[in-house]
């Protein structure tokens, strides 16, 4: 349906998928520029993905049955005690190799990078070891469409001594290189 709706809009163009993990849970960690990275990342990728998204999107019934269907998983980022339960379904997802999306700006910062949250990573890979994968977005203006390079980096290693902020630092370069920012 995104494919369908999107279309006349958008042009999307997408590089790297060949250096994405094979055959094992990961979380993508792509730019978030506007509300359409969440489709077009769908379309971009070749399976299903597994979206973390503000609790405030699931208020309405039809809303949170909307995201939930489209594999989001609600979190509280106000009160992040309250979202131990979506923490549990992000690693018991990614214990079924499930692939999960975390925004680490947490919203929309358009032709410019945000700042990077390290605390939904960090909880993550505390519980659970798998790659974290840089993604770009590029958004370029192309007659009445906008052409979107959806741009896969390489997976990211985490060594053990390395800290959160450290990580989320790098994690954060690589995003800006693979956006052209």
């Amino acid at each position: 349906m995104a494919r369908i709706v999107l279309a006349p809009f958008f042009e999307l163009h997408v590089q790297g998928r060949e250096t994405l993990p094979q055959r094992s849970a990961f979380v993508l960690l792509p730019k978030h520029q506007r509300w359409e990275d969440i489709p077009l990342l769908g379309l971009a990728f070749p399976g299903p993905l597994h979206y973390v998204a503000k609790k405030e999107l699931f208020t309405s019934r039809l809303l949170s049955w909307f995201m939930t269907s489209l594999g989001g998983v609600p979190l509280d980022r106000r009160r992040p005690m309250a979202s131990r339960n979506s923490i549990k379904a992000i690693v018991s997802r990614l214990k079924g190799e499930a692939v999960v999306v975390v925004f680490p700006e947490g919203t929309y910062y358009r032709n410019c990078m945000g700042p990077g949250y390290s605390g939904l990573i960090r909880l993550i890979h505390s519980q659970i070891e798998v790659p974290f994968v840089p993604v770009g977005i590029r958004y370029s203006r192309r007659g009445m469409r906008r052409r979107v390079d959806v741009l896969f980096g390489k997976a990211i290693p985490w060594d053990p001594p390395t800290k959160p902020e450290a990580f989320l630092a790098l994690a954060m370069q690589e995003i800006r290189a693979l956006s052209g920012l």
